[in-house]
């Protein structure tokens, strides 16, 4: 029997129905997502073929008519599970549109929706993101039908799956300290920046920052950084500033440096992202 591999494909679009948001259609098999995070609230239905990734210490395998949900600001990867690839659909929704539709549905003012880690195998719910995202994609010939559509999806996800995140206790030492670095490796993305002048920053030597750091953060200063870089440079590439000056802007070495990364976290090179 011969088996259909899918090809290294996406499409990123917004939709004014869902502003703030970007949106993908895609399918992958030799691509594989290098540890990042987004902003939003990423919400993906899995079409065919299965797709793993790694997300809060646990190797998860999201198969066909799945949503693997990730919260917002969550390292996490990705990469086929099965020989063939997978193909999905998803929406990268921004934290004030669920938190407002939370409060919504509520009818009063709600903490941040949290989604435990795992795997949401949830048929209805799936095939209902999955409607939601097409009549979205169709370019909303509709929009009436889209956008209630994605509310009746997107409430569903909510008040099947939503959750409080337990409140954090209160920040210590250590967390002055990786807040304190965070700032400096955020000030300025293009301005030079070593780790001993990071250590200084927080009063401990070299190897205790960079420990803390990657500790806290699940990655290295640098490579923290750097997704920052990426995240920042989505707006510049949207308004039609060229991908040279938008790497050099965000602090990359040069152009193919910063195509390389975006790559890895996108799955498309940054030209591709113009004009979404």
């Amino acid at each position: 029997m011969t088996v259909t591999r899918f090809r290294d494909s996406a499409r990123y679009w917004r939709t004014p129905l869902l502003p703030g948001a970007d949106l993908v259609t895609a399918e992958y098999r030799d691509h594989a997502f290098t540890p990042h995070w987004h902003d939003a609230y990423t919400i993906p239905v899995i079409e065919a073929g299965a797709e793993c990734y790694d997300y809060r210490g646990t190797h998860y395998v999201a198969e066909a008519g799945s949503v693997p949900v990730i919260n917002p600001g969550e390292l996490h990867t990705g990469a086929r599970a099965v020989e063939a690839g997978w193909r999905y659909r998803v929406m990268y929704v921004p934290v004030d549109f669920i938190h407002d539709l939370a409060t919504d549905i509520s009818g009063r003012v709600q903490p941040l929706p949290w989604f435990e880690p795992g795997v949401i195998r949830d048929p209805v719910l799936a095939d209902r993101l999955r409607r939601a995202h097409h009549l979205l994609e169709e370019n909303a010939a509709d929009p009436l039908a889209a956008e209630a559509a994605l509310l009746d999806a997107l409430s569903m996800l909510l008040v099947r799956y939503g959750r409080t995140r337990a409140a954090a206790q209160s920040a210590g030492s250590d967390d002055n300290r990786v807040a304190t670095m965070k700032d400096c490796l955020t000030g300025d993305l293009t301005a030079p920046l070593t780790l001993a002048q990071l250590a200084d920053a927080v009063g401990l030597s070299p190897f205790h920052a960079a420990r803390l750091f990657a500790q806290t953060t699940g990655l290295p200063p640098h490579a923290w950084r750097n997704q920052v870089r990426l995240q920042r440079s989505l707006a510049p590439l949207r308004a039609g500033t060229s991908v040279a000056d938008v790497a050099a802007a965000s602090g990359f070495t040069d152009q193919s440096h910063f195509t390389r990364h975006f790559r890895r976290m996108f799955g498309v090179p940054p030209g591709r992202w113009q004009g979404v």
